[in-house]
């Protein structure tokens, strides 16, 4: 069984950072994709960046693009998500999802494993 645990939410000014991180086990994930969304009060949860385990390639949605790093670790089995500039609409849970098809996509229904989520408030 896969589990996801996310970490590092927390309270910070607009332009500051954070680093979200998503520890995964129950499994290799050579052949995963394993990505982030976020979801707002209100609205729909929305994609934000995504990786390949094995190939390490990204994908990112164009309101983060420039700001938002999404990496993993593999020797810790760890996906992370560096968050600079932040701005009060990066306000959201945060979640981490994993998918076994090995392709990255940006559409929620690919991902069949999902994490609890982890907070992230931006003040102005």
């Amino acid at each position: 069984q896969v589990q996801l645990v996310e970490s590092g939410g927390g309270l910070v000014q607009a332009g500051g950072s954070l680093r979200l991180s998503c520890a995964a086990s129950g499994r290799t994930f050579s052949n995963y994709a394993l990505c982030w969304f976020r979801q707002a009060p209100g609205k729909e949860r929305q994609f934000v960046a995504a990786i390949l385990w094995r190939a390490t390639s990204t994908s990112y949605a164009d309101s983060v693009k420039g700001r938002f790093t999404i990496s993993r670790d593999g020797a810790k089995n760890t996906v992370y998500l560096q968050m600079n500039s932040l701005k009060p609409e990066d306000t959201a849970v945060y979640y981490c999802a994993a998918t076994g098809n090995g392709r990255l996509s940006a559409r929620i229904g690919e991902y069949e494993y999902w994490g609890q989520g982890t907070q992230v408030t931006v003040s102005s």
